[in-house]
């Protein structure tokens, strides 16, 4: 069985900065929580060597998006923002209509840079706020007030960005239905083109992890879910993919590239990627080393994991992404991006039709309302 119809995807660039002012409880990021000055110089040095080394990857594609994520990637200057912009665009090459996010935190420290950000090449401004209730700031381990939040989205309008998103999360320890719908109703009235708006969850390595916090029950959750859906669709934000909405056709471009299962370069400590190789017929992941340390290490190398995506697990990796999408994806990019034959999962889409839990069509694979409710065992058809 091999990848016969394997194409190049659309590719983009993530670029990982490792260091934030304090971890929250709930992250399991590869954060790391800054002591003294951060070796800015050396880490952009370094980020740039090891995008020189990664260029082989490329295969003569522009950029269709760049994020910057951390991490707090706005702890770093504008001016080695810019530089490493710079850097990729004179090796890389960008699209025309380039989508350039930079991960910003509401401190009052960051909102300072925000307009020097916009001169130096970034587009898009993703600001961290989570909640809008100082309760819940601290509970959270946040280290920004809501007011600042409030000043944040206000800054970033007036330094220019006309394209900004919103992270909130939901679920949070001991919040009610009412809670949760004020924090829409603030993030709405500020008016983003985009709102991300996630469920919080425990992972491992993580602080909420050995010590939980009481979280809302799932019928609890469902009902913030429902509600706050239909509260962000009647304010004129869509709900394109499980927690992601935006207004006319603001759809975050670097993320739509994850679930439509393209391809990205991941420079920078503990940074993933995933590129197609049709000439070898294969897919690859590939994860650069976790520790700064060792990253900004000369005699260590920079890739620390790469490994091929069997045959076997790629239906999987495919739909675990463009599922999350609302609209589906259509056949054709199934095969183009996974290189098999749409033929071979007709077997589980047949089971999935009858179901009810994907829409019966020919040319798409989408889910369908309850589907989309019930991911998870559409998942374990493939």
């Amino acid at each position: 069985m091999h990848h016969p119809k394997l194409c190049l995807p659309p590719l983009s660039l993530y670029i990982h900065i490792p260091w934030c002012i304090k971890k929250c409880p709930y992250c399991d990021f590869n954060s790391h929580t800054k002591t003294a000055d951060i070796p800015e110089k050396k880490y952009l040095m370094s980020l740039i060597d090891d995008l020189d080394k990664s260029l082989h990857l490329v295969q003569g594609r522009k950029l269709t998006s760049i994020f910057f994520g951390g991490g707090t990637p706005s702890l770093f200057s504008a001016n080695a923002i810019g530089e490493i912009i710079e850097a990729v665009g004179s090796r890389v090459g960008f699209n025309e209509n380039i989508e350039i996010t930079l991960e910003a935190n509401p401190g009052v420290f960051e909102q300072k840079k925000f307009a020097d950000y916009k001169a130096n090449g970034i587009n898009r401004l993703s600001i961290g706020i989570q909640s809008f209730n100082n309760t819940q700031l601290v509970a959270l381990g946040r280290i920004h007030s809501s007011e600042q939040a409030l000043y944040a989205v206000e800054n970033a309008k007036l330094a220019g960005f006309d394209s900004i998103n919103l992270d909130l999360m939901h679920g949070l320890p001991g919040q009610t239905i009412d809670l949760a719908m004020d924090d829409l109703m603030y993030a709405i009235k500020l008016a983003p083109k985009h709102i991300s708006w996630y469920q919080l969850t425990i992972e491992p390595n993580t602080e909420f992890f050995n010590k939980p916090p009481l979280l809302p029950t799932d019928i609890l959750l469902e009902e913030i879910q429902n509600k706050g859906r239909t509260l962000l669709e009647n304010s004129g934000y869509k709900q394109y993919e499980v927690s992601a909405y935006c207004k006319g056709s603001n759809e975050a471009l670097h993320n739509m590239n994850y679930w439509e299962f393209g391809d990205y370069l991941g420079i920078g400590a503990g940074a993933h990627g995933k590129i197609s190789l049709p000439k070898e017929k294969k897919i690859i992941r590939t994860q650069k080393t976790r520790s700064p340390k060792d990253y900004l290490n000369e005699k260590k190398l920079y890739v620390s994991e790469c490994k091929d995506i069997s045959l076997e697990e790629l239906p999987l990796e495919f739909m675990m992404n463009a599922l999350r999408i609302n609209q589906g994806v259509s056949n054709k990019m199934f095969e183009d991006r996974t290189g098999l034959s749409y033929q071979d999962i007709l077997p589980s889409l047949k089971k999935l039709k009858e179901q009810r839990l994907i829409k019966d069509s020919d040319i798409s694979i989408c889910p369908t309302k309850k589907g989309r409710m019930l991911l998870n065992s559409i998942l374990e058809y493939f």
